[in-house]
C-alpha cells in the first residue's frame, strides 16, 4: 500500500448477475494480500515497511508495471455515474482505467543496506484518494497524486538493524492496497477509502524478534494530499506474529487534522487488525475508531467506527473466493462528510492468469451496501435526468 503494510491484502468483486467486473495486469509476483504479516501492498513481513527485512536472492533492481481496468454494473444507474461517498472506483456504468501505473524499486538487502522506490500512476482512483473533504490541499498536489510509493530507505546497522524510510510510502492503517492488484476484492472496504493509502514524511522501523516488530512514524498529516496545518501527525504501530498461520498489528495515529492545532483538537485513531491463515482460507478482521473534537459551534466530538472481516477460500488452481461482511458508522459526517451508518456485503470470485513474467486478474463481484442516516444515501434516478438518494446501492 511503498510501505509494506502487514500481510493483509485483499482482492476484487463478484456478481449476482453481472455485476462488478474488474481485470488487472501486472509484473508476476507474489500478492500483496496474504496476511497481515505481509498483505499490506506487497509487504513481506510483520513489520510495516516495504519489504523491509528482505534480503534476496533476486535482483536489487525490479522495473514494472501495472494496469486496472473496470466495468460496474450499478442497478441504481444514476445518470451522474457517480458511487457515492467512495474514495476508490468512484464511477459506475461505464469502463474505466482506474488505475495504471509503473514503478522501479531497489530493495534493501544483506549486500546493500539502502533501497529505493519511485511509482507513478494515473486513473480514475488517483483522482480522490488522498485529499481531504475538510481542508485545503497541499501545494502541488495536482502531481503530487500522479506518485505512488516514492522514497527512499536505509538499514541502520543497530541490533537487528534499523530500517528507515523516507517520502511516500503505504500507509501502515488498513489492511487493503491502493492498487487492486494486491487486495482480495475489487473494489475496497469502507476502512479503506476513509483512512490513509499512503502518508508523506518519515518511519523507523525495528524487528525485537522473530515475532515482535516496533514502526515509529511522522507523517505530514491525516491524508498526504491535504495540509490542515503545519503540525505533523505521529504514529506508532506494533506488528506480533505468535505463529507462522496468525498475525497481528496495533496501529495508532495522533495529530491535528484542523487548523486549530490545540491538541485538545487532535484527531486519534486506532486501528487493529488479526488476520489467520488454515491451508486454503485466510480469515481478518480490522476494527477501526476515530475521534476528534471539532472545533465549530457547541465543540462536538467526531466519532467513526468501522469493521471488516474478509474471508478468502482459495478454491483450486487459479480460482479462489473472497467473503467481506462490513459495516461503517460515521456518526457526525467528519469523515464520509454525511452522518450515516453504512452495512455492506462484497463477493468476489477471482481468477489468476500467469504468462511469463506477467499476471492478469479477472474478478466478478457482487456487492451491495446500505446507508442509513441524514445525509446518507446512494445515487439514483428518481425521474429521468433528476438524480436523488436511496438508501441501498448493488452494483
Amino acid at each position: 500500500m511503498g510501505q509494506p503494510r502487514p500481510t493483509m491484502t485483499f482482492k476484487r468483486d463478484l456478481p449476482a448477475v453481472v455485476m462488478a467486473i474488474g481485470l488487472a495486469t501486472a509484473p508476476d509476483q507474489v500478492k500483496a494480500q496474504g496476511s497481515v504479516a505481509d498483505v499490506q501492498q506487497n509487504k513481506p513481513t510483520i513489520s510495516s515497511s516495504d519489504e523491509r527485512q528482505t534480503a534476496t536472492s533476486e535482483s536489487e533492481w525490479k522495473l514494472g508495471g501495472f494496469l486496472d481496468v473496470g466495468y460496474i454494473k450499478s442497478f441504481n444507474s444514476p445518470s451522474n455515474h457517480l458511487f457515492r461517498s467512495r474514495g476508490t472506483t468512484p464511477r459506475v456504468d461505464e469502463l474505466d482505467v482506474n488505475m495504471g501505473g509503473a514503478y522501479l524499486r531497489k530493495n534493501t538487502s544483506d549486500a546493500s543496506l539502502w533501497g529505493l522506490e519511485l511509482t507513478v500512476h494515473a486513473g480514475e482512483d488517483s483522482k480522490i484518494f488522498g485529499f481531504s473533504a475538510t481542508a485545503p490541499n497541499v501545494g502541488g498536489a495536482n502531481w503530487l497524486r500522479h506518485l505512488g510509493p516514492t522514497n527512499v530507505s536505509g538499514v541502520a546497522p543497530a541490533g537487528a538493524g534499523l530500517t528507515i524510510q523516507g517520502g511516500i510510502f503505504s500507509s501502515f492503517i488498513g489492511y487493503d492496497s491502493l492498487y487492486t492488484k494486491d487486495n482480495f476484492t475489487y473494489t475496497r472496504p469502507w476502512t479503506a477509502d476513509f483512512t490513509p493509502y499512503l502518508m508523506l514524511g518519515v518511519n523507523a522501523g525495528y524487528a525485537i524478534s522473530e515475532k515482535v516488530a516496533l514502526t515509529a512514524l511522522i507523517v505530514n498529516g491525516y491524508w498526504h494530499l491535504a495540509r490542515a496545518n503545519d503540525v505533523p501527525s505521529f504514529a506508532g504501530q506494533i506488528a506480533y506474529r505468535p505463529t507462522g498461520r496468525i498475525t497481528a498489528k496495533q496501529t495508532l495515529l495522533y495529530g491535528p487534522h484542523q487548523s486549530n492545532t490545540s491538541l485538545k483538537y487532535w484527531r486519534f485513531l486506532s486501528d487493529s487488525i488479526v488476520e489467520g491463515k488454515a491451508r486454503a482460507v485466510t480469515t481478518a478482521i480490522e476494527f477501526q475508531v476515530s475521534s476528534e473534537l471539532v472545533d465549530a459551534a457547541q465543540r462536538p466530538r467526531a466519532l467513526w467506527v468501522a469493521v471488516q472481516v474478509p474471508v478468502r477460500w482459495a478454491v483450486q488452481g487459479p480460482w479462489s473466493l473472497t467473503v467481506r461482511p462490513e459495516f461503517a458508522w460515521d456518526r457526525d459526517g467528519r469523515w464520509t462528510t454525511f452522518e450515516q451508518s453504512v452495512k455492506a456485503m462484497t463477493t468476489t470470485l477471482e481468477h489468476s492468469i500467469r504468462f511469463r513474467q506477467a499476471q492478469t486478474i479477472l474478478w466478478v463481484e457482487h456487492r451491495y451496501d446500505n446507508s442509513k442516516g441524514r445525509g446518507g444515501g446512494f445515487f439514483k434516478d428518481l425521474e429521468p435526468g433528476v438524480v436523488g438518494l436511496t438508501p441501498k446501492h448493488t452494483c
